[in-house]
């Protein structure tokens, strides 16, 4: 089975970029020591017209080592940044 990519978009209120990116560099070092996990970058829209102003995409070996590290992981404490993780598979892919 290929490698599945999480996409994650983040909604930030301007206040809460610093807060984002913190919490961001504690999960990937987290996530970077979990079996499966096998890169991760988070991205930032270059306008204000983005519906999102923060991407993460990671790579993880299976979906099931994603939810396994996930399980572990701990909470995100920020009520006011809000994530909507996805797993997807590449199905068609131009290099």
């Amino acid at each position: 089975m290929s490698e599945v990519v999480l996409i994650n978009p983040f909604e930030v209120p301007d206040d809460k970029v610093d807060a984002l990116l913190v919490g961001w560099e504690r999960a990937a070092a987290f996530m970077r020591e979990q079996p499966g996990f096998r890169s991760t970058a988070l991205h930032r829209a270059l306008t204000a017209e983005a519906r999102f102003a923060f991407v993460n995409v990671a790579g993880w070996a299976t979906p099931q080592h994603f939810a396994d590290a996930l399980k572990r992981m701990p909470a995100l404490t920020d009520p006011e940044i809000r994530f909507y993780p996805g797993l997807y598979r590449v199905v068609r892919e131009v290099g």
